[in-house]
């Protein structure tokens, strides 16, 4: 018998079948923890059972935020608008106060105003990071100009997950409304023609502890023991409205993979456990997060990579190569990409976005949302709207997906997720790690000078780099056990490395939903490079020593790994 390919598998890809899917999740509005989503979700449920697939419906309890009837009222005249997931309510009567003009909202147009009282208008998105800023800046309310013609629907929360004792201090205090463009940039020319219009806001948002479900499914490799390890291919369920590409086509994509690879579980060398979270939309990954903290053990011992998906299909989506991958997966994105889609992966990072809740477990993840539209003719890389212009707004409906679209990015996954399973040897290329930190090192030394010495740090990965290439090369000779032997060393690796990759350094608690530089471990480094020879310098140095030792550390332990 012939083995099973990821390009042969992918061919099988049916769209039938996920339209089928589709048109079920179409149904319901699945907004986090309400009736709607759980019968949603069970029949999901019923689908993978029917594939083979052990099943269990977790509960949980989440802090959830569901934004209701909102109102803006310029010289009482209503304007187009919608409130926030975790935007405070207002009082009944409303919230008028002076509106400040902050422009794009950068930290600097922040400091230039004094917004105490005030509102402040901004142009874009309603985001983490704005809310974060009007926090700080003492705002009573932040009124968003949409970007486009349409209101997106938008968590501000900058908490990863459900908030603890520490970061509920960080959750927003402000009022959060957009508005639609046209009313936005027209108070926006009144207050720069000096006018001073009365702008009163109404927020109803519906904020507190619920219980939400998790669904998971999961299938063994044949004779696999308890310990066996497993690959997680996850995506969130809940939406905002009927959600269809957002995320109703991932979750077709994610049970036409499940379907596909069943049928050939006897080439599997790890098992598959699919997550579909809750609180996703409502919650900032509140389900993902709860999982990482209530599995961190397990997680730990057993999952050797994350498969993430994201709004799959949408029509248009024709860029496909810049998903975000760990490095060590990034010769893996660039061969499905490239066998599936016929595009050069751009080996792009991952954001601060997403259910990726497992980095600080040291979990290795590849992917995202993975179809992009690409900018106007004339302009490089991705558009305005990448997923969309009916993203997070009613019109994310069964009309957006793409049949041909939707195959090709399932494709792309099955291609994934079969050679996890599949392979002698996990697909980890912790030498491709090591070069990305490599230039990172190199990078930092030169803008650090003589403040610290990265030699060791640099030293150790070039060690690492040997070290993996060393271990590949060894598994061409590997029996069975010996191969057992090398991904339990990938896999040790990778918990020492990921969390210095993608956080801060803390394993067990998130860092916040706001962007961060590759490398966040190295931040204090960066902070004294930008400090040197000021009064301040002194004083960041300990806090850089402390980061260098920090991955000087992870590198030893990733090197001790794969050595041995």
């Amino acid at each position: 018998m012939r083995p099973v390919t990821p390009a042969g598998l992918a061919t099988a890809v049916s769209a039938t079948t996920m339209f089928e899917t589709l048109e079920g999740l179409a149904r319901h509005v699945k907004l986090a923890g309400t009736t709607a989503e759980l019968t949603s979700l069970r029949g999901l449920e019923g689908l993978l059972a029917g594939l083979g697939y052990r099943t269990t419906l977790l509960r949980h309890p989440a802090y959830i935020s569901l934004p209701a009837a909102a109102a803006v009222l310029v010289d009482n005249e209503p304007q187009p608008c919608i409130t926030h997931s975790f935007s405070q309510p207002t009082p009944a009567a409303g919230l008028t106060a002076p509106v400040v003009d902050l422009g794009g909202g950068t930290p600097a147009d922040f400091a230039a105003h004094d917004l105490t009282g005030c509102i402040a208008l901004i142009e874009g998105m309603a985001t983490p990071a704005m809310a974060a800023r009007a926090n700080a800046a003492g705002a009573l309310a932040q009124l968003h100009i949409s970007p486009d013609a349409h209101l997106h629907e938008m968590c501000i929360s900058p908490v990863w997950g459900s908030p603890d004792e520490q970061s509920r201090a960080d959750l927003p205090r402000c009022v959060a409304l957009t508005v639609g463009r046209a009313a936005g940039l027209a108070l926006r020319a009144r207050l720069a023609a000096g006018a001073a219009p009365a702008v009163t806001l109404h927020a109803a948002v519906d904020t507190g502890w619920r219980e939400t479900p998790i669904l998971v499914a999961e299938m063994d490799a044949p004779g696999a023991g308890p310990e066996a390890p497993f690959v997680m291919f996850s995506g969130h369920h809940d939406t905002w409205h009927l959600g269809v590409m957002d995320n109703g086509a991932a979750n077709a994509t994610m049970v036409e993979v499940a379907r596909l690879c069943a049928l050939h579980r006897d080439a599997w060398r790890r098992g598959l456990r699919l997550c579909f979270w809750s609180g996703h939309s409502q919650g900032r990954y509140s389900g993902s997060a709860w999982y990482a903290d209530a599995f961190w053990d397990e997680l730990d011992r057993r999952c050797v990579a994350h498969v993430n998906t994201d709004s799959t299909g949408g029509r248009g989506a024709d860029l496909v190569n810049q998903s975000g991958a760990a490095a060590e997966l990034w010769a893996l994105a660039g061969e499905a990409v490239a066998a599936q889609a016929g595009q050069a992966y751009a080996r792009a990072r991952h954001g601060r976005n997403g259910d990726e809740s497992f980095w600080g477990v040291g979990i290795p993840s590849i992917f995202n949302s993975l179809s992009h539209h690409p900018a106007p003719p004339g302009a490089a890389g991705e558009g305005h709207m990448k997923l969309g212009w009916w993203w997070h707004t009613p019109d994310d409906t069964l009309d957006k997906i793409d049949a041909d679209t939707l195959v090709r990015d399932t494709r792309i996954f099955v291609h994934v997720v079969w050679r996890l399973l599949t392979d002698p040897l996990l697909p980890l290329d912790y030498a491709e790690h090591a070069r990305a930190l490599q230039a990172e090192l190199a990078r930092l030394q030169a803008s650090l000078g003589d403040a610290l010495d990265l030699s060791l740090l640099a030293d150790r990965a070039r060690v690492l780099a040997q070290a993996a290439t060393a271990l590949r090369a060894r598994a061409a000779g590997a029996g069975e056990a010996g191969l057992a032997r090398l991904d339990a060393a990938l896999m040790r690796a990778g918990r020492a490395l990921v969390p210095m990759d993608y956080t801060r350094g803390d394993r067990f608690r998130p860092d916040p939903a706001l962007e961060q530089p590759a490398w966040p471990s190295l931040q204090p480094l960066r902070r004294l490079a930008a400090a040197r020879g000021t009064a301040e310098a002194p004083f960041l140095a300990v806090s850089a020593m402390r980061a260098r030792n920090r991955l000087a550390h992870a590198l030893r332990q990733a090197i001790e790994a794969l050595e041995g």
